[in-house]
C-alpha cells in the first residue's frame, strides 16, 4: 500500500515535470509564474512524501511551509 502511494506521487512529479518542461518553451505572458506554482507542488510532493517529512514534528512541517511561502512571495514579487 506505502509503495502505491510513493509511486503516484512519483508519477505526478513528473507529469509536474514535463508540464513545466512545455511550459518553459511556451511565450506566455506568465511563463515564469507558472513554473514557479509547478515548482512550489513539485516541493511540497518531494519534502513531505520522500523526504518523510509527513512523520516529522510539526516544527520542521511548519518551518518547511513557512519556508516555502516566504520564498515563493519573494521570488514572484521579483517576477512581477
Amino acid at each position: 500500500m506505502k509503495n502505491a502511494v510513493f509511486l503516484k506521487v512519483l508519477i505526478v512529479l513528473i507529469v509536474l515535470t514535463i508540464v513545466s518542461a512545455i511550459f518553459s518553451n511556451s511565450n506566455l505572458e506568465f511563463t515564469s509564474t507558472i513554473i514557479l506554482i509547478l515548482s512550489i507542488f513539485k516541493f511540497v510532493g518531494v519534502s513531505f512524501y520522500f523526504m518523510e517529512l509527513r512523520k516529522a514534528h510539526v516544527f520542521w512541517k511548519a518551518s518547511v511551509l513557512i519556508f516555502l511561502f516566504l520564498f515563493s512571495v519573494v521570488s514572484l514579487n521579483i517576477l512581477w
